[in-house]
């Protein structure tokens, strides 16, 4: 396993950590397999582990606290709030009334006293930048956090923040978690350069692009990722746009048969290879999941596979821009660019 600094904060953390999203119902797992994933994920040396309040309702927390009861020192915590918890008109966004009661919540279901890194779950146009650093850095200097990030944040919205710690001499964004993979390169030409511009840590998701990259979706096979069943148009091939992807990861596979690896290592190892990221964040379900990701820890792509790479996907480039949940709101919310 390789470490990296997280971002300025002098933590190492994995270049692979791992992701807690299909934890629980979502992924159908119970709390003996949590377990048996943590319990390998962490022999195999990844110390990081993110999760999220909103992961099946709250559940993925409490199973991550109950995977890593008695072992919390070995373990980089990083969770995330903002997005809706119930139906209630504030249990969602980045309020100060909103965060610092929901990370009293997530302590609470983690079993923890505090955590790692907590991060804005998405950007949150109804409050202010100063409202949310402002609480932010109270939380942590009451001990309850030790760092804090965002996550899919449009750049110019990274930059705004950090001008605004500065400005209001407030604690600063850490680090960003993006959405990046192979299939999905637009970031290459903002958020990561401004990631490295202001040293923030780069922890990004999906980096096997729902499963697309884990062989799971090839040329005349049924699809088997369980991501087909919550998202089924996005692994429909009768689709051009999806006939196109897997035409793509079909010329991607040869590469990879080409270096000698699994799809899934030249996947990692092409998102682990970026000199902004820090660590990729895994999703497994499985212990063959996980097994066939940890595969990739010491993964190093060669410069001619990434070249190879770049001539089948370009830099800068997203095959699918409308699935990373970056757009920003104007573009959504017609009454946004009407007066």
């Amino acid at each position: 396993m390789q470490y990296r600094t997280l971002g300025r904060t002098g933590v190492q953390v994995s270049s692979l950590a791992l992701g807690a999203m299909n934890f629980g119902r979502v992924g159908n797992t119970s709390q003996e397999e949590v377990t048996a994933l943590v319990d390998a994920a962490l022999e195999a040396g990844v110390n990081l582990i993110d999760t999220a309040d909103a992961y099946s309702g709250g559940e993925s927390e409490e199973l991550v606290g109950k995977a890593i009861a008695g072992r919390r020192d070995d373990v980089v915590l990083a969770t995330k709030a903002g997005l809706p918890m119930g139906e209630g008109r504030n249990h969602r966004g980045a309020s100060r009334r909103w965060l610092v009661t929901e990370l009293d919540n997530s302590l609470r279901r983690l079993g923890v006293d505090h955590v790692d890194l907590y991060q804005i779950h998405r950007w949150d146009p109804g409050t202010g930048d100063e409202e949310t650093l402002a609480a932010l850095t109270d939380l942590r200097r009451a001990g309850k956090i030790r760092c804090f990030g965002t996550s899919t944040f449009p750049a110019y919205r990274i930059v705004q923040a950090q001008w605004v710690s500065r400005e209001h001499r407030l604690g600063r964004y850490a680090t960003e978690q993006p959405s990046y993979s192979i299939l999905q390169r637009g970031i290459e030409s903002h958020v990561l350069p401004v990631a490295e511009e202001y040293g923030l840590g780069v922890l990004a998701w999906s980096p096997l692009a729902s499963g697309w990259l884990s062989g799971a979706v090839r040329e005349g096979r049924a699809v088997t990722t369980s991501r087909s069943t919550l998202m089924p148009q996005r692994f429909d091939l009768t689709l051009p746009a999806n006939r196109a992807r897997l035409e793509v990861v079909e010329r991607l596979a040869a590469i990879a048969d080409g270096a000698g690896l699994t799809l899934i290592q030249l996947a990692l190892g092409f998102v682990t290879a970026h000199p902004a990221v820090t660590s990729a964040l895994i999703g497994p379900r499985t212990p063959d999941h996980l097994r066939s990701q940890l595969a990739a820890a010491d993964t190093v792509l060669t410069a001619d596979v990434l070249d190879a790479i770049d001539a089948v996907v370009a830099p800068g480039v997203d095959l699918a821009a409308h699935e990373k949940n970056d757009t920003p709101p104007s573009l959504l919310d017609p009454a946004l660019r009407r007066r």
